[in-house]
């Protein structure tokens, strides 16, 4: 209804005078439902202030006031709207113009005739008319969202129904094919050209989803001349599967999406929805961001962090209810960051090199961790002689690489792993890690002291291992090698591009080798120390590895959006798992309080036994 008043009004209304009581008639009408329609919705933090919008709309047109106020009120009230109760605005997959062609002589040129003129057979017995999709200067305003919810929803008080039961595939189809109607082939041509000549065009239209939200209008408004934008649109509008053409692929614009969630974040926040403007910085940062970070951080680092920060300061600032000019300013800083970044990721002298490196330091950051827990688990079986225990472990590992390859199946074939989810699955496994190696530690610092671990192993070395010891050994071993791998696997995905896919491949074989020259090395030392310097050193290095784990586990969970995230001034070092908040290093000195006080605890018991013996 929004659209068609702000579509319609100037048919109804010029210069302050009714020239259309009908079409007037029904302005007001549309008007004052959306007003008591906004009424009745679900009460968000944002519905008092579109309720105060929608008040001023009513008046515009009660006041008869220009047709381009108007429609600007009824287009800021449909932003507002989509913001605070935000639907699916955008298709799965582009629309297929052919289909849409099939479906509107099938169920709509009845009515709107075959060419959408407003003319076909049963149009004469409407009231009001049929709308012609050919009028240029309504399809100007139109965006194929509102087409596709007037096919969906249909029209109050005309003639158009519901086509809810067509799959939404079909609506949208219909909605792009009926929003083409007004160019010609001509002009259709001309978009094409101007689409692969000039690389503006991409920016200002970076997505599905922002060319389903984009008019005509909206162009023009943008400062782009009306031939070109008309050209544009009907381009896309016949042609949608070009924004999934190389052109316009993530290479071009990596932070397409980004920027694009923090526009509609903004527009949240400025509407008083703070839980929407959050979610969507969150996926600003988790689907439009970290795909690159691993490509961005092997070409500039600082820029990386910086921008990680800067985003994560944002959110932060959303939280805390700041000032909707202060939460402005630093989107302005975020926005500027993306500017940098993308310079840096288009300048292609240093791909090869880049994408190298990348898999390398990847695959080593990754796969180091994982070997700690791993190689000291089959260490310390081996040094209690429990070598019966091994296959559990060896299966726990040899699992988590096979469900990563799933993971990958998954991630690239199937569904689309979203930023979201990745941060969640790697920060639960992260705490669960955490949580069994500090118990682990602990236990191992007891056997330590005193001959201890000589009266542990006597006691052991002849009892059968049981089933639940068995599964705890392979849940241990599979978490700690599959939270890796699946981090692993989605950041190979991120970066993989086919021309530089020899240089990838060679940084992952060369990360290998490290890798396993690292866990023999690992090994041969193990054997070499004595029992209890080893439970010694093992112990501590599993109790500083569990205060790590549960700074990255705790920092995953922030950047889903589980755990909220207070800044401070403190410094960023990933191998150790600090971050700059509250809530990761509160957790992290929690972690190594407890470690510290199991390890005196185990000291004193063990100078009180030695008196004992005495």
């Amino acid at each position: 209804m929004l659209d068609y008043v702000a579509v319609d009004y100037s048919a109804a209304v010029q210069a302050g005078r009714v020239v259309s009581e009908a079409e007037y008639a029904e302005m007001r009408e549309f008007a004052g439902a959306v007003r008591s329609q906004l009424a009745v919705l679900p009460t968000t933090p944002g519905q008092a202030a579109l309720i105060g919008q929608a008040d001023q709309l009513v008046a515009a047109v009660e006041g008869k006031a220009d047709a381009g106020h108007v429609a600007a009120l009824a287009h800021r009230l449909a932003d507002g709207l989509l913001a605070s109760y935000p639907v699916g605005a955008v298709p799965a997959t582009p629309p297929d113009p052919a289909r849409g062609a099939h479906l509107y002589a099938a169920q709509c040129a009845a009515c709107h005739g075959p060419t959408g003129a407003g003319d076909g057979p049963a149009a004469a017995s409407l009231d009001p008319p049929p709308i012609a999709f050919t009028d240029a200067t309504r399809a100007a305003r139109r965006t194929p969202f509102a087409l596709y919810e007037a096919i969906s929803q249909g029209i109050q008080g005309t003639a158009m129904t519901s086509f809810a039961s067509l799959p939404e595939a079909d609506r949208w189809a219909l909605g792009f094919y009926v929003g083409s109607l007004a160019h010609s082939p001509q002009t259709r041509v001309e978009g094409e050209t101007l689409w692969r000549e000039d690389p503006a065009w991409r920016q200002r239209i970076p997505t599905l989803e922002a060319l389903t939200r984009t008019s005509e209008a909206d162009l023009v408004a943008g400062g782009s001349q009306a031939a070109q934008a008309r050209a544009i649109v009907a381009y896309l509008r016949a042609h949608p599967q070009a924004l999934q053409s190389p052109a316009s692929s993530a290479t071009a614009q990596p932070f397409a999406l980004a920027r694009q969630r923090m526009a509609e974040s903004l527009s949240a926040y400025e509407a008083g929805d703070a839980v929407q403007a959050k979610t969507a910085a969150l996926s600003a940062y988790l689907d439009g961001v970290e795909p690159v970070e691993p490509t961005l951080a092997a070409r500039n680092n600082a820029l990386m962090r910086e921008l990680e920060t800067t985003m994560a300061r944002y959110r932060d600032m959303i939280g805390r209810r700041v000032p909707v000019a202060d939460a402005t300013a630093q989107a302005a800083q975020v926005t500027a960051l993306f500017d940098r970044a993308e310079g840096v990721l288009q300048d292609a002298h240093t791909d090869r090199t880049t994408a190298f490196l990348g898999s390398f330091t990847i695959l080593l950051r990754e796969g180091i961790e994982a070997l700690l827990i791993v190689i000291g688990m089959i260490a310390f079986l081996r040094k209690a002689e429990r070598r019966e225990a091994l296959p559990a472990v060896h299966a726990g590992w040899i699992g988590a690489l096979l469900a990563g390859v799933a993971t990958w199946a998954i991630a690239t074939h199937l569904v689309d792993v979203s930023g979201a989810n990745r941060e969640v699955t790697e920060g639960v496994s992260a705490l669960f890690a955490a949580a069994v190696l500090l118990s682990v530690g602990i236990w191992m610092h007891q056997k330590s002291l005193a001959g201890r671990w000589q009266q542990y192993l006597h006691a052991k070395v002849s009892a059968a291992l049981t089933r639940r010891s068995a599964i705890f050994l392979f849940l241990l071993a599979f978490v700690a090698v599959y939270r890796e791998v699946f981090e692993t696997i989605l950041f190979f995905i991120a970066m993989w591009s086919q021309e530089n896919s020899t240089a990838i491949l060679g940084g992952l074989v060369a990360g290998s080798v490290v890798l396993a020259a690292v866990a023999y090395w690992m090994l041969r030392m193990s054997k070499r120390l004595p029992i209890g310097q080893f439970f010694s050193i093992s112990s501590i290095l599993i109790a500083v590895l569990a205060v790590v784990l549960v700074g990255k586990g705790v920092a995953a969970l922030q950047e889903a959006g589980w755990v909220g995230q207070a800044l401070i001034a403190a410094p960023r070092i990933d191998w150790l798992g600090v971050y700059p908040s509250w809530q990761s290093l509160l957790a992290q000195l929690f972690v190594a309080v407890v470690a510290m006080g199991g390890f005196y605890f185990n000291a004193r018991t063990s100078r009180v036994l030695a008196r004992a013996a005495q």
